[in-house]
């Protein structure tokens, strides 16, 4: 008899009650295969909560946290510039420049977006000038400069045009002090339209230029699908509307002598990199900056790029929730990956710990028909550049 049978006549037995309950055995279980890249991975803190408006741009300086609260996708009535000091936000420098008023654009801070240290430790960030469902006003596009010492602007450079244009988004910035007597600024303008470019200032004499503007490393790919919280979405305009954060040139960063510039398009999984001695170089026309430019390969889609002290570049990742880092080798790690790491936006490495703001940009309303789908509190973590080392017990002493 086959045991089949046992166990079909041990039920009918029990049935009838004629013996002892007795049961079929539970069927094996089907072993499934499942995806071990779905699990959470790698260790974080959350630094802060925000239930107010949704961070962007992140700055460490002397153990300092600077938080930027842009308002061009939301047009909020809180300080777009503060620094998180025990536990609460403050508007940075004071109230009168982080807070909304009707001071003139040029004079005030309108929509902090990016924001970067020098090698000085001062703070600088991108204002992008821009107030939702308003036209960019005169002066209120411009690079600001503070220093924590003294907690003063010491540098206001307003853009202008032929630099700015009239649909330009000035999104992120990083700062050279080994080019010009005081410095260069790089910026990202990513485009509210279609019209990236990057952005070249001399701090000294405030001399701006556009450069790169039509090269492909500078533009949004197209047609370009990303995953989104699950969901293909494809960015191809003017044909699909688009569905997700997208843009031209957006990530940069500067290797730790300032020779080189990284940048990365938003819509895009590429990484460039250029000498800033070219780029600096306001004789340099965009036919030869164009030469020195390098495709360093895949990186995954970014937001945000940062690098620590050994090279290592740190990229954002909206489709997997997620933040890797590039290495000099050109392999990659997976620092964190966690479903609550939503549209993991600016970036920023202070010695060993990466800070990282969490904006749910992708769930905007104009995104989703109309419908705002974020759900507070944004987030402010951190982790560290690198895991500690095992410790080898048997190489401790005794007692």
């Amino acid at each position: 008899m086959h045991r089949r049978d046992l166990l079909f006549g041990a039920a009918l037995v029990a049935v009838a009650g004629c013996a002892p309950m007795a049961r079929a055995a539970e069927p094996a279980a089907i072993p499934i295969n499942h995806d071990h890249g779905a699990a959470p991975e790698g260790p974080f803190e959350i630094v802060a909560r925000f239930d107010g408006p949704g961070p962007s741009g992140i700055a460490v300086t002397g153990g300092r946290v600077f938080v930027g609260f842009p308002r061009h996708a939301v047009n909020h009535k809180g300080a777009t510039l503060a620094e998180l000091k025990n536990g609460q936000l403050r508007p940075y420098p004071d109230a009168a420049a982080a807070m909304p008023s009707d001071r003139p654009p040029a004079t005030r801070l309108m929509s902090i977006h990016g924001m970067t240290t020098d090698a000085k430790g001062r703070l600088w960030a991108i204002d992008d000038g821009k107030l939702a469902g308003e036209p960019l006003a005169p002066g209120a596009a411009k690079v600001i400069g503070i220093d924590p010492a003294t907690d003063r602007i010491f540098a206001r450079i307003v853009l202008s045009a032929p630099t700015l244009l009239p649909d330009s988004h000035m999104n992120d910035l990083r700062v050279d002090l080994t080019h010009g007597p005081q410095g260069t600024v790089f910026i990202t303008d990513s485009s509210f339209g279609q019209s990236p470019a990057l952005v070249v200032v001399d701090v000294a004499s405030g001399r701006q230029r556009r450069v790169l503007a039509s090269h492909p490393s500078i533009q949004a790919e197209r047609p370009f699908m990303a995953v989104v919280e699950g969901r293909p979405l494809v960015f191809d305009p003017p044909a699909h509307k688009a569905a997700f954060v997208s843009g031209g040139v957006d990530g940069i960063t500067l290797s730790p002598d300032s020779a080189t510039l990284y940048y990365s398009p938003l819509t895009s999984r590429r990484l460039y990199s250029i000498p800033t001695a070219l780029l600096a170089d306001f004789d340099r026309t965009d036919a030869q900056l164009a030469t020195a430019i390098r495709d360093l390969g895949e990186k995954g889609v970014a937001d945000g790029l940062a690098t620590d002290a050994q090279g290592r570049i740190y990229t954002t990742n909206f489709e997997h929730d997620a933040i890797f880092r590039r290495n000099a080798d050109g392999s990659f790690d997976t620092m964190v990956r966690d479903p609550r790491v939503l549209s993991p936006d600016g970036i920023f490495v202070d010695g060993n710990m990466v800070y990282c703001t969490l904006g749910q940009w992708n769930r905007l309303a104009g995104f989703n028909g109309g419908h705002d789908l974020r759900v507070p509190p944004y987030y402010l973590i951190r982790f560290p550049t690198d895991t500690p080392a095992p410790v080898d017990a048997t190489k401790l002493a005794p007692g």
